[in-house]
């Protein structure tokens, strides 16, 4: 790739005047553009990247793509340039097709998912299951690209640049089936718009995410543009229809073309879960697929496992796998990083467990689906991040006190805010809670607490090894501290 030169005809592109230029690059950030590059300068939340066009010109770029706010702003800059100015109504969506034109390549078979939970399952599991197949496989997503090829991610849906590059680069690895999880703000930033879709899936939809979206209805249309834009009318879209919008996401599959298939406990589901039993290691599960049930063991916990993995084999039925064949890798499933992690065990027996949960209805979702594990109490920990949606930490409190038996309120990831302010927050939906500001102490307490048949679920950070305060990055991670707690508790310390 860094040896490659395409037109602006070859990438999509037209210039004002019909100027032309010869691109050896691209660049959404001004520092890392080179000699030849073209620099995207895309409107943004606090600043218009138009700002910047003025130090990509100085770097050497010969084009400027963005629209007519940044056209205007770098307006003297580019008058006395000879960098050739590509105008467009939506530069964001234009560059994810300039990306896509750029890299060229990306596995032959890609699906996405997206919700505000269980995205991260999904993909991870649908990565799984085509592996078990003997198919060369991997998901990009929270936890970076998973598989048979690796790479790690700053976001969950990349910029185009980054998105395409690390597509192109599982593909020349000999990698031909991707699943990646299709956030809300890379629908919005239109970042998928490059990406060939078979299939997409569609999970749940709660409250998240109102800093970024104005409102429930704004955030509930950037999830459905995966299916109303970016899956295209030959796709197959993959809902659960348990989740009240996966009634409206189907419809606007259907309105499209597109194939549907329903995944859910609704007697009309296509893939549906007929019921669920579960014990202290997982569950069992009886689905029904055209016309024929079957009952698997899952070694899973959580009864909302049961729908992830179920949307995760639709994705991969949808993709051209024979039913049978997907139903029987389930059984071969693993935990996935974070998400109902078992970390660590006590001696007497009682369980720790950590997950990402960092919503209102996740934390609900994530205690309501331990407690059927659990013969003892549930010990929750919870927190809730800075600078993020404010509204909906006293919310998680309420989750956590409803659905678990003792609680600590403690620090996630405070960022610049006063962490006591987000924590008083949390508390004032936790009458009764437990208020420990230091995480690893919160940890400490709560496995010190549990008795045998207890359980204990640390909420919030799930995979993630860094706690954020202020500007900087402590090295933190959750099933690491439980470990330790754990161990010192049990007197295994050395």
């Amino acid at each position: 790739m860094r040896d490659q030169v395409k037109s602006l005809a070859d990438l999509g592109l037209t210039a004002q005047a019909g100027r032309e230029a010869r691109v050896t690059g691209l660049a959404v950030d001004s520092r890392e553009v080179r000699d030849g590059f073209l620099f995207a300068a895309l409107p943004g939340t606090r600043v218009h990247g138009g700002e910047y066009i003025q130090y990509a010109l100085r770097m050497g770029a010969a084009a400027i793509l963005t629209d007519a706010e940044g056209a205007e702003i770098a307006r003297a800059e580019l008058a006395v340039s000879d960098a050739a100015l590509v105008i467009a109504a939506d530069p964001r969506q234009a560059l994810a097709y300039t990306a896509a034109l750029w890299f060229g390549a990306q596995p032959d078979t890609v699906v996405a998912v997206t919700g505000t939970n269980g995205k991260t399952s999904v993909a991870t599991f649908v990565r799984h299951i085509w592996q078990e197949l003997g198919l060369r496989a991997v998901n990009l997503g929270t936890t970076g690209v998973e598989g048979d090829w690796q790479a790690p991610l700053k976001h969950t849906t990349p910029e185009p640049i980054t998105l395409h590059r690390m597509l192109a680069g599982a593909a020349e690895a000999g990698v031909d089936h991707a699943a990646m999880e299709a956030s809300s703000h890379g629908l919005e930033q239109r970042r998928l718009d490059g990406v060939t879709l078979k299939a997409a899936g569609f999970t749940n939809f709660t409250q998240d995410h109102l800093d970024y979206h104005a409102s429930f209805d704004d955030y509930f249309a950037a999830k459905a543009g995966l299916f109303a834009r970016v899956l295209g009318e030959d796709g197959t879209a993959v809902v659960n229809i348990n989740d009240a919008r996966g009634v409206d996401i189907a419809a606007i599959a259907q309105a499209r073309g597109q194939t549907l298939i329903t995944v859910g406990g609704a007697e009309g589901a296509d893939l549906c879960l007929m019921a669920q039993r579960f014990d202290a290691t997982g569950q069992e599960i009886r689905i029904r697929w055209q016309g024929r049930v079957r009952q698997l063991r899952l070694n899973l916990i959580g009864g909302f496992q049961g729908e992830n993995v179920l949307l995760a084999a639709g994705l991969v039925i949808a993709c051209g796998a024979e039913a049978d064949q997907v139903f029987d890798m389930l059984p071969l499933l693993g935990t996935v990083r974070g998400r109902m992690q078992l970390a660590a065990t006590r001696d007497n027996g009682a369980a720790v467990f950590v997950d990402y949960a960092h919503t209102p209805d996740a934390v609900k979702t994530a205690l309501s689906a331990l407690r059927p594990h659990v013969m003892g109490r549930l010990v929750a920990i919870v927190g809730a991040g800075g600078d993020r949606d404010a509204g909906k930490r006293p919310l998680m409190g309420q989750a956590a006190t409803e659905h678990a038996d003792l609680v600590i309120v403690t620090d996630d990831n405070p960022r610049t805010e006063d962490p006591a302010a987000i924590r008083a927050a949390v508390m004032a939906g936790a009458p009764g809670a437990t208020e420990v500001g230091d995480r690893a102490e919160a940890i400490l307490r709560g496995v010190d607490a549990l008795e045998p048949g207890d359980a204990l679920m640390i909420c919030g950070k799930g995979h993630e090894t860094g706690q954020i305060v202020g500007e900087t990055v402590f090295p933190f991670d959750d099933a690491e501290q439980a470990s330790v707690a754990v161990a010192a508790l049990d007197g295994k310390l050395a």
